[in-house]
Formats: structure tokens, sequence, C-alpha cells
């Protein structure tokens, strides 16, 4: 008949525990406060925390076929990634394609989307100039805006977005 001692498999785990963590690696590097401020933003739909610059969609053309064609495809479609133009009236379908035209509720987010998290293999590389100027080539390719608009920080909150009433807020929109 064996006999179960608790208290030694505790000791044993918890030993085993301290011998884990000496072969971890350390993970992580210690962040400036220049690189956080680089990175430290938020973009709201009304347009607060917009930055300085501006760019239209004959600009953002030349941004687009650098940086995002190869996935997009042209003129937002027929890439390897999601399509960024057309679904217009698709959503009450079978077959909903959402896009920035179809589905997207503000302008203001697609700069930040693309601020953030774009051109996928290096993210924040691109000038605010080349982001407006990219955003204002989105919002062209899905007929919101006109090739030659400007779009700047105080332009781009007052486009209307196609499905913008479509959304259901769950909490207050406030003022």
């Amino acid at each position: 008949m064996s006999t179960f001692k608790p208290c030694a498999i505790v000791w044993l785990y918890l030993l085993s525990g301290s011998l884990l963590a000496e072969e971890l690696p350390a993970l992580g590097e210690t962040v400036t406060a220049d690189e956080l401020a680089a990175i430290d933003y938020a973009i709201l739909p009304n347009g607060d925390g917009l930055p300085d610059g501006a760019g239209t969609a004959a600009d953002g053309a030349v941004v687009y076929r650098t940086y995002c064609f190869a996935c997009h495809g042209e003129a937002g479609t027929g890439g390897s990634n999601d399509a960024l133009a057309g679904g217009h009236g698709s959503l009450n379908s079978d077959r909903p394609q959402k896009t920035i035209g179809s589905f997207w509720p503000y302008a203001t987010t697609v700069f930040d989307y693309v601020r953030r998290a774009m051109p996928l293999q290096s993210p924040g590389i691109l000038s605010n100039d080349e982001l407006y100027a990219v955003t204002a080539y989105l919002l062209f390719i899905n007929d919101i805006v006109d090739e030659n608009q400007e779009i700047n920080a105080k332009t781009l909150p007052g486009v209307k977005m196609p499905n913008r009433d479509n959304f259901v807020w769950d909490y207050p929109k406030g003022d």
C-alpha cells in the first residue's frame, strides 16, 4: 500500500515552478516616453485625435499602389485579402460583403485603422499626409468623396458614411 504525501507533491510543484521560471526568456523591452507617445493616441468618430496633414484620392492612388495593391487588388477588389470596395446594398442579402463603403460607420475610424494596422508587414510607416491620401482614395473607390476633395482633420469627420445610421448603439452617445 502506497502512502500519499501531499506535502511532497506541493514541494515538488513549487521547486519545478522556480526552476522553470529561471529558464524562461526575458520578453519585451523597455519603451521610452517618445516611443510610447508615437503610438499612444486615439482617434474618435467625431475626429478628436486626428493629426495634422492632408491628402486627396488622386494622391492616395499612388500610396495605394505602393502599399496596398498587392494584398487588396485593383481599386480595392480582387486581392488575396479582404475587399475594400463594393458590396453596396449587400448587407441584407444572403451574401453580405462588408467593405468600407457598405459597412464602415465612420471615415475617421478608417484612417485610425490604417494608421494602426497597415500596411500589414510594416504598420506605422505611412506619414500623416500619406494616411490622409490613402484614406481619401479608399473613400473615393467607394463613391463617398470626389477624387480631388482634400481630406484632413477638419474635413474627414464630416464625411458621412453610407451605413452610419444602421449601427445601433448600446450606450448613450452623449454630445
